[in-house]
C-alpha cells in the first residue's frame, strides 16, 4: 500500500474540506490554550512554589518538551491526517485497545477542562458587568456558565467557518490586551513609576539555577500544562486546505507563539509586581488565582483610561475562557466522530450535519455531557470542582506521552534513512514522550499528597483520586463496547502498522 493509498484510506467523514488555512488553524490552536487565563491562573502558583523570579525560566524550559511533542504531532499528521489524531495514531502504533484508551483519556481531559472554563465564563461575565457579589454566588455563575456552553456548542454545530471567525475575534481581543498590559507595565518599570516593589528584568530570570529539586519539580508540573490545547489545530486537519502539512505547521507555530506571549506577560508581571508576599507582589497568596486581576489597577491606574483597561483585562480573561471552550468542543467532537467512523464507538456518533458539515451528534453529546458534569461538580463542591480541573494534568501527560512515543514507534523503520528522520521522527519525539511519562509519575506522587489539593479521600489527595479514577473508568467501558465494536478491536477497521521506506504501512507489526 503506497502512502497515497494510506491517505486515501482515511474514511470520508463528511466534514467540510478546504475550509481552513494555516493561520486559522494556528488561531484555533492558540485559542485552545486560553493564553490570558492560563498565565493569570498559573504564574502566581509557580512563584509560590519557590521559583520567585525564576518563574520565567520554568515557563521557558517547560516549552521545550512541548515543542518536541508538537513535532511528533506534525510528523504523524503528515503521514495520516485524520481528525481522530491521538486515537488514530496510537492505534496504528500500539493496537486497538491502546488507541481506544488514548481516545478516552483525551475525551476525559476535554470534559474536565470544560467544567473549569464554564465556571470561568460564568464568573467573569458577572465581573464584566460590575457584579462581584453575584460572581461569588455558585448558583448564578453555574447558570451563566451553562448558557455560555450551550451558545458555544451551537456555534461549533453551525459550521467550521463560523467557529474559526469567532476564534479570530476572541483571540484578537485577548492577545491585544495582554500585549498592551505587558508594554505599559515594562515602560513604567523602566521609567521608574512602577513603585518600590518593581525590579528591572534580568537575563538571569531565564535560567533556572540556584533552585532546589523540589521547587523545580513543582514549578515544572505547574508550568508545562499551560501549553495544553495547541493540538486542537490538528483535530481540524480534514477541514484544512492542506491536510497533510498546514495543521502540523500550525501546531508548531502555535507553541512558539505561546511561549513568546507567556514570556512577555511573565517578565512584565514579575518586573512590575515583584515576588513579595504583600500588596500586589506575586508571592502574595491572595493574588495567586488571578495575577492579572490584581495587577490591572496598579498598572493602568484609576483614571478613565485605567478603568477602561481594567475592564478590558476582565474581557480578555472572559474571551480566553469562551475561546477555549469553543476550541475544546471542536476537537472533542471530531475525536468521537473519528472513533465512530472506525467502529470504535456506536455509528450514531459518526453522523455529520448535511448542511453545516459538522459532527452533529458528537458536538451536542459532548456539550450536554460537559454541561451535566459541570453542574454536578459545581453542586457537589467548589473544592471538588477545583481538584477536577487540576486532575486534567494527569490526562494531558498520558495524551502527550502516547502520541510522542507512537511517532517514534510508527516511523521506526525509517529513522536511520536520514538525519531529519532520526531527529524529528525519532529522538525529539522520544525525549518528549519520556519527559511526559516522568511528569505523569511525578504528578501522581505530588497530587496524591493529602495537602496537594482542596479535597482528600482515604488520606489521598483528591486530584490524584479524580484523575486516576476518571482514566480507569475507561477500561470497563472499553470491554463493554468490545462486543458491539468487534471489527475495530480485531484490527479490521484501523490496523496496527508502521511506516516503512516508501511511506507504506506494513502489517502486521
Amino acid at each position: 500500500m503506497t502512502e497515497a493509498a494510506v491517505l486515501a484510506a482515511v474514511p470520508a467523514k463528511g466534514l467540510r474540506s478546504h475550509a481552513l488555512g494555516t493561520v486559522s488553524s494556528t488561531v484555533i490552536g492558540m485559542s485552545s490554550t486560553a493564553p490570558a487565563y492560563s498565565i493569570a491562573a498559573t504564574l502566581g502558583f509557580v512563584v509560590l512554589a519557590g521559583a520567585g523570579f525564576k518563574a520565567a525560566a520554568f515557563i521557558l524550559f517547560s516549552f521545550i518538551p512541548v515543542l518536541f511533542v508538537a513535532v511528533a504531532f506534525r510528523e504523524l499528521n503528515a503521514a495520516e491526517p485524520d481528525c481522530g489524531t491521538n486515537f488514530t495514531w496510537a492505534t496504528r502504533a500500539f493496537g486497538s485497545r491502546a488507541g481506544w484508551m488514548t481516545g478516552w483519556v483525551v475525551t476525559v481531559a476535554q470534559l474536565l477542562v470544560m467544567s473549569s472554563q464554564s465556571a470561568l465564563t460564568g464568573r467573569y461575565t458577572l465581573l464584566l458587568f460590575g457584579l462581584p457579589g453575584l460572581a461569588d454566588n455558585r448558583a448564578v455563575t453555574t447558570a451563566i456558565g451553562c448558557g455560555w456552553l450551550l451558545v458555544l456548542c451551537w456555534l461549533c454545530y453551525r459550521g467550521i467557518e463560523v467557529s474559526a471567525r469567532t476564534q479570530w475575534i476572541l483571540l484578537g481581543i485577548e492577545l491585544a490586551v495582554l500585549v498592551i498590559f505587558s508594554v505599559v507595565a515594562l515602560v513604567r518599570v523602566y521609567e521608574g513609576s512602577a513603585g518600590p516593589q518593581a525590579s528591572t528584568p534580568e537575563w538571569s530570570w531565564l535560567w533556572p539555577n540556584d533552585v532546589g529539586i523540589g521547587t523545580a519539580v513543582s514549578a515544572v508540573l505547574l508550568a508545562v500544562f499551560i501549553y495544553w490545547g495547541w493540538e486542537s489545530s490538528l483535530s481540524v486537519n480534514e477541514e484544512s486546505a492542506d491536510p497533510r502539512h498546514a495543521p502540523g505547521r500550525a501546531a508548531v507555530l502555535s507553541t512558539v507563539l505561546l511561549v513568546l506571549n507567556y514570556l512577555l506577560v511573565t517578565v512584565a508581571a514579575l518586573a512590575f509586581a515583584g515576588v513579595g508576599e504583600n500588596g500586589i507582589g506575586l508571592g502574595n497568596e491572595a493574588n495567586s488565582e488571578d495575577v492579572l486581576a490584581g495587577l490591572g489597577g496598579a498598572v493602568f491606574g484609576t483614571s478613565g483610561v485605567g478603568k477602561v483597561m481594567g475592564v478590558l483585562l476582565i474581557v480578555s480573561v472572559l474571551t480566553s475562557g469562551a475561546a477555549t471552550s469553543q476550541a475544546t468542543i471542536m476537537p472533542a467532537a471530531r475525536t468521537t466522530l473519528s472513533m465512530a467512523s472506525y467502529g470504535a464507538l456506536p455509528k450514531v456518533f459518526a453522523r455529520v450535519h448535511p448542511k453545516y458539515q459538522t459532527p452533529s451528534v458528537s458536538t451536542w453529546t459532548f456539550g450536554l455531557v460537559s454541561l451535566g458534569l459541570y453542574v454536578l461538580l459545581a453542586a457537589w463542591s467548589e473544592n471538588v470542582l477545583s481538584d477536577s480541573v487540576d486532575a486534567v494534568g494527569l490526562t494531558i501527560a498520558i495524551e502527550y506521552a502516547m502520541t510522542a512515543l507512537a511517532c517514534t514507534w510508527v516511523f521506526r523503520r525509517t529513522l536511520f534513512l536520514s538525519v531529519r528522520n532520526f531527529l524529528l521522527r525519532g529522538l525529539l519525539p522520544f525525549l518528549g514522550g519520556v519527559f511526559f511519562v516522568a511528569v505523569l509519575v511525578l504528578a501522581v506522587i505530588e497530587y496524591a499528597k493529602p495537602d496537594a489539593g482542596a479535597t482528600t479521600l482515604f488520606g489521598i489527595g483528591g486530584v490524584a483520586v479524580i484523575g486516576v479514577v476518571s482514566i480507569l473508568i475507561g477500561i470497563p467501558l472499553m470491554f463493554t463496547l468490545q462486543r458491539a465494536c468487534r471489527d475495530f478491536f480485531a484490527g479490521r477497521r484501523l490496523s496496527r502498522g508502521s511506516v516503512a521506506r516508501d511511506g507504506q504501512v506494513i502489517e502486521p507489526v
